[in-house]
Formats: structure tokens, sequence, C-alpha cells
């Protein structure tokens, strides 16, 4: 732990003895520092800031970026002096920063130190502080000769990188924002259990790949603490990540927790971390889940924009896709791609799915009911009496709704016959959201979105239910106290697919979780499969509504039931 002392103490570049000498001249850069206490993202902070700016930038065009936690390490500026001058990486200002500390309240008090809150914790926070706050900050300064600081934005131009806490503060800010970042120096890192790192390698094994490029170095004598072992978690980063399909490349050594070992592997692993530049980084392929589900190649679509708040997917048995705006009360069918609107007033329509009768039913929130919407758009009523949040119709023509609203922390599963006779079949839940049946229609599934849990229900001939279980184990985000699941939805192989505050997780038949699928803007309430062949997802994500054509199609409730394959378990 000493030789991090530096690092701790935040001192400025350090030199290391066994930096290579540069055999010829090249151009000198210049550094300067700044002190940064403006952060909102981490209020009443204040932090060192070093910035390296090479010779051969113009003040004009935008420079690509290096940011480097615990300062500026001595052997950066020389590296890239050397690799700039040969044309081995691009002209890059690297920008050093110190973690936050909130000073003292007196002489009596200590600072707060927010090394291990920053950088060990998960989650957008620091990536934010770089990107809204301080990389900004950096532009309103000018380098030696008046030359103006004019940083890209362009995430193929920005690279990042730091030792130990800072190791994984700089891949979690990739991690977050392949977007803004793609290129990761990582030496000695903490990808162990202090404030949740530990779960980066299942984490990696099974997101949707992302394109970022991962640079790792650690050694036999790291540190095994309470916390972890950092040794074997850089290998299972590594591992995961080779799992993943990344581009990742490595060094171990023999070496213990010194940051100084980094300064060795450094200009190699900078030339590699750039190559192909101004391309960014490939995204891998995934696991063999991933690759059962998506088609390569084929992204996120936007189907529709600028609504107040989008929920209740659904499909009829022509593939046809219907959705709401519930702020709005408007309900829209998409025609060629296209939204079109198809209820002026729906009611405040929230939750909705079509009957084997052709009808859509819907939670009419403005007028606590369930109404049946036909062909022309005209209504009656099915049932009434209860606000209702998500439903699903059997084949049958029966409805299980969930009722989140009239007795919170308490909701309600409500059974409504075909005859729209209703009653109640389960209590208990938090915030019950989410609700489908399994391809064979003998499961309910209900999303309970204030905890991590799916639950699963046998269905009785009578509509009552039996077997209650938390089955499905949801992830949640470090920033999230819950999953926030919402919408639910089967294939035809019989996985369920989960609308989460962390994207779609897709779960197998046992209850585990073996996809994550984030969508473009980071939201998504619910989904439905739809189409022809009912193999594009549409989801609605706030004030937006994406389709992703896939491999998979998706199972109706309406439809006639059947058996999936048995799980691999």
């Amino acid at each position: 732990m000493r030789r991090l002392l530096p690092l701790l103490l935040l001192t400025p570049a350090i030199a290391f003895a066994d930096e290579p000498k540069q055999a010829d001249p090249v151009p000198k850069g210049t550094t300067f520092s700044f002190d940064f206490n403006k952060s909102k993202v981490f209020p009443g902070t204040t932090r060192r800031v070093t910035v390296f700016v090479p010779a051969q930038y113009d003040g004009k065009t935008p420079a690509c970026v290096y940011v480097n936690q615990d300062g500026l390490p001595g052997y950066v500026g020389p590296t890239f002096e050397k690799l700039i001058a040969a044309k081995e990486m691009p002209v890059t200002i690297a920008i050093g920063v110190t973690p936050g500390v909130v000073p003292a309240a007196n002489k009596d008090a200590l600072p707060r130190f927010n090394r291990s809150y920053e950088y060990d914790g998960l989650g957008d926070a620091y990536a934010r502080m770089l990107l809204d706050e301080l990389l900004p900050e950096v532009e309103t300064k000018t380098a030696s000769g008046d030359r103006k600081i004019v940083l890209s934005k362009k995430g193929a131009d920005r690279a990042i990188g730091g030792a130990s806490s800072g190791a994984i503060c700089a891949f979690t800010v990739a991690w977050e924002r392949p977007d803004a970042f793609t290129r990761v120096f990582s030496t000695i890192g903490t990808y162990v259990g202090l404030r949740g790192g530990d779960i980066y390698p299942t984490l990696i094994r099974k997101f949707e790949p992302k394109p970022i490029r991962v640079f790792l170095q650690d050694g036999s004598k790291d540190l095994n603490i309470y916390g972890g072992d950092w040794w074997m978690a850089n290998q299972t980063m590594q591992r995961a990540l080779v799992f993943g399909g990344y581009e990742v490349k490595h060094e171990w050594n023999e070496g213990g927790h010194d940051g100084g070992l980094a300064a060795k592997p450094f200009p190699e692993a900078t030339k590699w971390l750039w190559k192909g530049w101004p391309e960014a980084p490939k995204a891998g392929e995934g696991s063999s889940q991933l690759k059962e589900i998506l088609i390569p190649g084929e992204g996120w679509k936007l189907v529709g924009d600028s609504y107040k708040f989008t929920e209740g997917p659904a499909t009829n048995a022509k593939g046809e896709v219907f959705y709401n705006d519930v702020g709005a009360a408007k309900t829209y069918k998409v025609v060629d791609g296209k939204p079109v609107e198809w209820l002026a007033d729906s009611k405040r329509g929230d939750g909705q799915r079509f009957g084997p009768d052709g009808k859509l039913y819907a939670n009419a929130a403005g007028v606590n009911k369930i109404l049946a919407w036909d062909a022309e758009g005209k209504a009656t009523e099915f049932a009434a009496g209860f606000k209702g949040n998500d439903l699903v119709v059997l084949n049958t023509g029966a409805i299980y709704d969930t009722d989140p609203f009239e007795t919170p922390n308490n909701s309600k599963i409500y059974y409504v016959s075909p005859k729209g006779e209703k009653k109640v079949v389960d209590t208990g839940l938090k915030f019950a959201n989410g609700i489908t049946v399994s391809p064979d229609q003998t499961l309910l599934y209900v999303a309970d979105s204030r905890t991590h849990w799916v639950y699963s229900y046998s269905i009785q001939p009578d509509g009552t239910l039996t077997n209650k279980q938390k089955y499905y184990h949801l992830y949640v985000h470090d920033r999230d106290d819950d999953s926030g699941a919402d919408g639910l939805r089967v294939d035809r192989d019989g996985r369920l697919w989960v609308a989460t505050k962390a994207g779609l997780q897709v779960c197998d038949q046992a209850g585990r979780v073996n996809c994550i699928i984030p969508t473009p803007n980071g939201k998504v309430s619910n989904l439905t499969f739809g189409g022809e062949n009912m193999d594009v997802i549409y989801a609605t994500c706030g004030e937006k509504v994406y389709s992703r054509k896939v491999k998979v199609k998706g199972a109706n409730a309406f439809e006639k039931p059947f058996k999936p394959a048995t799980p691999r378990l």
C-alpha cells in the first residue's frame, strides 16, 4: 500500500527510474495545473487538474483526450511526446484529475476524502462530472502561446486510465458512457468488493457488448485483503472480456500493488489502444445466449419521439403494434414503421393487450375501467371499479390485472373472468407492475417494481393462484434501490423479457438473467413482440419508442397455449 501513497496524497507527476531514455529529440509539450471546485455532481469537493498539451496541438483542431485518475503520472507526457512525433498515436491532450476532497470544517476536523466514493463506486456519477463539468472547464483554459484548448467530443477520440481504484474508475466511465470514452488503460485495477466492483466480470458476460477496448496490467503479488484478491480479480476481468468478444490485452508479472509498474507497458499499451484511429473500437458478439437472440449489425431504430410518457405496447394477430402516450391520453398504431394516431382520447390508457376476440383491452386510468376497443376504435366497458396498471389477456378471454395504487406497498392482483367478473387473487407485492403468462399459460409472472424480483404463480382452473414464489432474480444498478421491473413478455422458447432500469433483462425459464440489453436512451417501461413474424421488439422508452429486429419470436397470450422446450438447468 505504501507505494500508492503518492497517489493518495495527490502529488503531481511521479518519475520512474526505468522509464526509457529518448534517443532522438522530440517536440516537448507544456503542462499547467488548476484547481476545480465547481462540481454539482460531487458538491463541496475540490480537486487538482493537470493538463499536458503536446507541441503539435494547433489550438484549432479538436484534440483527442486522455484522462488519468489520481493526477498525471510522470511517464504520460514523455510517452505522448514520443508517440505523437512518431505518428503512432493522434495528437492528444492528457488531463490528470485527483479525487475530490471536501475541506475540513475547522483545524480540528478531517476533510472528507472522496477517493473511494468516486473511484470504487459504480454508476455514471463520475462520468457525468467529467463530461458535464470538468472537461468543459479545461476548455476555458489557454495553453502556452495563447492556443485555445478544444477537446473532441467523439468517443472514438477519448481514452481514460488509472491505477488501483483509479483503474476501476476509468473502466466504469467507459462502461457507463461508451459513447464518450472507448479506450481504457487499467493497472492494478480494484475490481473487488469494496463498493460492488466485483460484479463487473458477471455484467461483462451478460450485457450486450459495448464498443470499448481495454488494456489490463497486474502482478501476482498484488493485494489479497478483506475486499478481495486483486490478482485473481484482474484475471477474472480479462477472461470475462475475452468471453464477451472485447478487444483486450494484458500484461501479467510478479509485481505487487505498485502504480509505478504501469510505466513499462504504458507506451505499447497506448499504441495498441489507439490502433486503427480514427475508427472506434468494435463491440464483441457477446455470449452464446446473446447470439441466440440478437442479429449482428441490427440495432435499435427510432419509431416515435417527443411523447409525454409511453406505455402499453400491444400486438394483434397480424403483428400490428399499438402503444399509449399516457400523459397525452392518446393511442398510436405503427404503420410502415411510423406512428399514426389511432385514438385521440384513450381515457388515459396505460397497460393493454389484445384478446382472442381481436379487441384491445386497456386499463383506462381516467375512468377506472378496463375498456375493450374494437378495430374501429369504439370502446365498451369490460370491467370496472379499479384503476389497474398492466394486464394480460389469456386465450380463454380471462384477464389478470395488477393494481398497486389502491393499497400502497400491498398491491392487488385481480382475476377478471371472460364475463367481466373480478376477484382479488393475490396481495402483498410492494408495487405489482408488468404481468404475463408462460407460453403454456399455466404460470403467471408478475414484476414487483420496487424489488429485484419477478414472482411466479401456478394458475388454477378457477383463476386462483398458488405456489407463489420470488422466482426471477433481476440485476439492479448500483445507483438504484430497485430494479424498476415493469413490462413483461415471453418468447416462443420460454424466455421471460423484463423491462427494467438497466434495460431489457432476458431470463431463462429457471429464473436466471442470461442477457441484459440496454436501450438507446437508457429508459424502458414496456415491450412487445410485433411484425409479421413476431420477431421485432417494440420498446416504450419514456418520450421515445424504439424497435429492433431479433432472431427469436414472441409468444402471444391470446394464441393457443403451447409447451416450450425444457430449459437447460
